[in-house]
């Protein structure tokens, strides 16, 4: 009960409104909630499933999740764990000390980068990583600038922060890469910080080394920071080549935080296994929003990740060589359905083919409408580009086996021939 300067009980005078009122309004959602909008990939996803649950022939090209099941090296890792009883108990919030060194020793064999364990955070998914950089750097009216296409989930999670999502159009006459040129209009005295996921989700593009020198030489010279999203960094085909941003000039990898993660790699992303890399300061401020909110990663899936990042890596190139055989396969069938025109992808595990002819063939005024239409009519499930800035294309995911990817193709093409002769 509050107590008065002069040492007296006060009473704070209750409103005369119905309980009722008061309880509805008490009970709703926060503004911020209201102002979220939801995943469309885990919306799709989740559509595919419940259909298929009632016994529809479902062809799902939805979740961006590899079809293998984790490698049996990391299983009995985790398997291990629980049996020793070392999965039991709590752990450091910014992960076990042997998952940070893995991670650090990961980086530098693979890219020649040098970090400290110091400099990283263990976290529930690399999503969730990027939830606490947000939450760790952006005040009330911070700007982030993020390339369009992007990953769905960015610009709502700068949301979440209070911060501002700036969005720059990638052209698709420029492999949905953005230039410095476009950054620099974009700038302002509040940009705190730029996105840079390369392979991409949704497009499976990659910026070079002489283009990410140049944004990271600008986000240098104007002090933003670079969210480098690299979780896509070892599926990458045909000879193309993945460069991680922090790898081109000491300047630059000061300038950067890493997100990445063990989900597509090493098919585990049910095991919930992100991490970030990069200034102490900041990763500090993570940790600390984390062992406010998860207190720790799970136990049991940090151990099965010190072996996916030190144990064999067989199986992340049998995994790899899968996918790109599918890409190969999938591109060409894809690039012949009507309408439909689409830039080859360099890696990732996505298609993003641009379907407004094809919209305008089958008589559509709207992507999403399309795509739903496609799925009750076919069971073929899509995702909608308008969750990713790009209200003409559409995602599709090729982690799937090779006769359901034909298939589905096949079922789309008779969908758009019918559509069209109507």
């Amino acid at each position: 009960m509050p107590i008065s300067e002069s040492g007296h009980l006060t009473y704070r005078c209750l409103s005369t409104t119905p309980l009722a009122f008061l309880l509805n309004d008490h009970l709703s959602t926060s503004k911020r909630t209201k102002r979220l909008e939801p995943s469309v990939t885990l919306a799709a996803a989740a559509k595919a499933k419940a259909l298929k649950a009632k016994g529809r022939d479902v062809l799902s090209l939805t979740v961006g999740e590899p079809d293998f099941a984790t490698p049996e090296n990391i299983q009995e890792a985790a398997i291990e764990a629980i049996r020793n009883g070392k999965a039991s108990y709590y752990t450091p919030t910014a992960g076990i000390p042997e998952l940070r060194q893995a991670i650090v020793d990961y980086l530098k064999k693979n890219y020649g980068l040098v970090y400290e364990p110091s400099q990283t955070v263990v976290t529930d998914g690399a999503k969730f990583a990027l939830y606490t950089l947000f939450q760790t750097i952006l005040d009330p009216q911070d700007e982030v600038i993020i390339p369009v296409p992007y990953w769905v989930s960015y610009g709502e999670q700068v949301k979440l922060a209070e911060g501002l999502p700036v969005f720059v159009k990638g052209e698709e006459s420029n492999s949905w890469k953005v230039t410095v040129e476009q950054l620099e209009q974009a700038r302002s005295e509040k940009t705190k910080a730029v996105i840079i996921n390369s392979p991409s989700n949704p497009t499976g593009m990659i910026y070079s080394k002489n283009e990410l020198q140049a944004i990271g030489e600008w986000a240098v010279k104007n002090d933003i920071l670079i969210v480098a999203d690299d979780i896509y960094g070892r599926l990458v085909y045909n000879g193309n080549e993945f460069t991680p941003i922090a790898t081109i000039s000491e300047a630059i990898k000061n300038q950067t935080i890493i997100i990445n993660g063990v989900s597509k790699t090493y098919a585990m992303t049910g095991w919930r296994i992100g991490y970030a890399v990069g200034n102490s300061e900041i990763i500090n401020g993570m940790i600390a929003v984390a062992s406010q909110s998860t207190s720790n990663p799970t136990a049991v899936s940090q151990y099965a990740a010190v072996e996916a990042l030190k144990g064999e890596q067989d199986t992340v190139e049998e995994m790899r060589n899968a996918f790109e055989e599918r890409l190969n396969t999938l591109y060409p069938l894809v690039a012949e359905l009507p309408g439909v025109s689409l830039e080859k992808p360099q890696g990732a595990f996505y298609l993003f083919p641009n379907v407004k002819e094809t919209l305008r063939m089958c008589k559509y005024e709207n992507v999403t409408q399309w795509v739903e239409d496609l799925l009750e009519e076919t069971g073929v499930a899509l995702v909608t580009g308008e969750g990713f800035g790009a209200p003409e294309n559409v995602r599709m995911s090729y982690a799937t086996d090779r006769a359901t990817l034909e298939e589905a193709v096949r079922r789309i093409k008779q969908f758009i021939e019918s559509k069209s002769q109507n």
